[in-house]
């Protein structure tokens, strides 16, 4: 992979921590060169020095991705830097609260963030990228994306709308040799979950529903992004690609049912 990704500029939304600094740290094993826009400065700032001080060309870029003029400022001045070669499509929020309850400001940032900006930047890079007919597209979608969540509509839902963008994008852009895949992970440990769940909910969660026995972590996802940005990924486009621990590829086995089907014979 590092004779392919060397020097190439990927693009990282929500770049600063969890996922997305996974992501960049990734790549910049690869020896590519980062940007990385986060709408947290005080994140962007440590994580922009940590990349610099480990000799990863990287930059930082405050941005919120729901504004668009802000959105086409910092795809000029990443493009200043160096042709942007791959996006990733990351920056994203998440609540927990009944669908009953769900406050109509709330409803329209999560969308606004997790949809509306994911194809605000999108579009601005893919613009650029069509200008030199090629470029890869990797955007951020979730399990959730294809199996509901109780206590999530607004995320579920703009997840959901992140598969059908990607897809729409890809069988568009193919034409100017521009790739869109979306990546999907399930449950995973970051900042944004230890926010919301509880060590409880948790081990309650992975005993119930995933089959390999534990939460995913940052690190499960991010080598799916260097793979797929990749030339050995050249004839991959338009898929949604689950790492889920095995939860959505069936209902989990409980111990009872295993240990009839796996005992020893007397």
């Amino acid at each position: 992979m590092t004779s392919q990704l060397r020097g190439r500029h990927i693009f990282i939304t929500g770049g600063a921590r969890g996922i997305g600094r996974a992501i960049a740290d990734a790549f910049a094993r690869e020896q590519a060169m980062v940007t990385l826009a986060d709408c947290h400065s005080g994140n962007l700032e440590s994580a922009v020095g940590e990349l610099r001080a480990a000799g990863t060309a990287a930059h930082g870029q405050v941005l919120d991705v729901a504004d668009a003029h802000a959105v086409a400022a910092a795809i000029d001045e990443a493009e200043r830097q160096a042709p942007i070669d791959v996006l990733v499509n990351n920056a994203g929020i998440a609540m927990e609260t009944s669908f009953l309850d769900i406050a109509l400001a709330d409803w329209r940032r999560v969308l606004e963030v997790n949809l509306t900006g994911m194809f605000v930047v999108g579009q601005a890079v893919a613009r650029r990228m069509a200008a030199r007919r090629r470029g890869v597209i990797l955007n951020m979608a979730s399990k959730n994306a294809i199996d509901g969540e109780a206590g999530y509509a607004h995320y579920n839902a703009s997840k959901g709308g992140v598969a059908m963008l990607t897809k729409t994008m890809a069988l568009e852009l193919a034409q100017f040799g521009i790739r869109v895949n979306a990546v999907a992970p399930g449950y995973l440990q970051t900042p944004m979950s230890e926010a919301i769940d509880s060590p409880e909910f948790v081990r309650d969660f992975v005993d119930r529903y995933i089959p390999l026995g534990r939460p995913g972590k940052v690190d499960d996802v991010a080598p799916l992004f260097v793979f797929l940005a990749g030339d050995a990924a050249g004839f991959i486009t338009g898929q949604i690609f689950l790492i889920d621990g095995g939860q959505l590829a069936g209902q989990k086995a409980s111990p009872d049912l295993l240990a009839r089907l796996y005992r020893q014979p007397d």
